[in-house]
């Protein structure tokens, strides 16, 4: 069994307007915008990352907004619900300013004893705010006071036909498995990040997801440097798992492979982090490019849509 994940590192979906997807995430939601650079691979679409006021792991969720993308469908084989941890007692604040933004598909349920509110983004994403005692520093230079303000991931909801495979990787990850309450089964990293808690949602029967503009694209696992994270594509490689070599990602180093389930996991280093190319108190309000598309600058500051705060 692994020791070196420590939680989720990020949370990487699809949008179809960056905008409405950086209005959202700041203005709502009450987030930084952490860093505004381009998809590695498409650099004609922005990659977008929203967090605590240093992009912490376990607090980051980014974006690849794709202009006019068609929406997602939802079904087996993809993560169905990103959770973000609130303070105890803050529900009906949260309820209340997100009536104010005419949020959609709002309602309430507890889960493992855990108030939570379910509520819709901009392209369907759906979302929830978990009560939790957190202790993790919350960004409050958006209008969201820090007494009720987003502390990071909670956790996130794997929706699967067939667990036991995934079950059995999250295992093997370092997860350990905590409870069943009706069709989820809940599984924790002991001594994690705060982000450190992962949902299996079983629903046998139903259709398989197909992405789109809403759907979750990759959960990243956070671990601390290069060498844990080596240590950990070894490990998977010997268990049979194909794994990605490792990428730079000027941020963090990044591996991928596909889980039994049908989603795409990434395990991400912590380090070097999202100052590294911008001081703290300006992250995220620049255009940060790759040394390989830095040739494109002029083209992509033309194309892009503009994004003023």
């Amino acid at each position: 069994m692994l020791k070196q994940i420590k939680g989720l590192h990020h949370v990487t979906s699809l949008a179809s307007d960056a905008r409405t997807n950086n209005a959202f995430f700041t203005n709502v939601l009450g987030l930084r915008r952490v860093k505004k650079t381009v998809n590695f691979d498409a650099p004609d679409v922005y990659h977008l990352y929203y967090g605590d006021e240093a992009g912490t792991p376990g607090t980051v969720m980014t974006y690849f907004p794709f202009p006019n993308a068609g929406r997602g469908i939802a079904g087996t084989g993809e993560v169905g619900r990103t959770s973000f941890s609130i303070p105890t007692g803050t529900s009906q604040a949260w309820l209340d300013r997100l009536a104010t933004f005419e949020t959609t598909a709002m309602s309430q349920d507890v889960r493992f004893g855990q108030n939570r509110i379910l509520f819709d983004g901009p392209d369907g994403d759906r979302f929830a705010l978990v009560e939790s005692n957190d202790d993790r520093t919350p960004w409050t230079g958006n209008g969201v006071s820090a007494d009720m303000g987003i502390r990071g991931f909670h956790s996130t909801d794997m929706q699967l036909a067939d667990d036991a495979q995934s079950a059995e990787l999250l295992k093997f990850m370092g997860y350990e498995k905590q409870e069943t309450e009706n069709n989820v089964t809940r599984f924790i990293v002991p001594g994690g990040n705060d982000a450190n808690v992962i949902d299996i949602e079983l629903i046998p029967g139903a259709r398989r997801a197909a992405q789109g503009a809403g759907s979750v694209h990759h959960i990243a696992f956070a671990v601390e440097n290069r060498a844990r994270q080596l240590e950990v594509r070894e490990a998977l490689l010997d268990t049979g798992y194909q794994v990605t070599p490792v990428i730079d990602r000027d941020y963090f180093y990044a591996i991928y492979f596909r889980t039994p389930g049908g989603v795409l996991f990434e395990v991400a280093t912590n380090e070097p982090g999202f100052d590294r190319d911008e001081d703290t108190a300006h992250l995220g309000e620049a255009l940060k490019l790759p040394s390989q598309h830095e040739h494109l600058r002029a083209r992509l500051e033309g194309y892009l849509q503009p994004i003023e705060n």
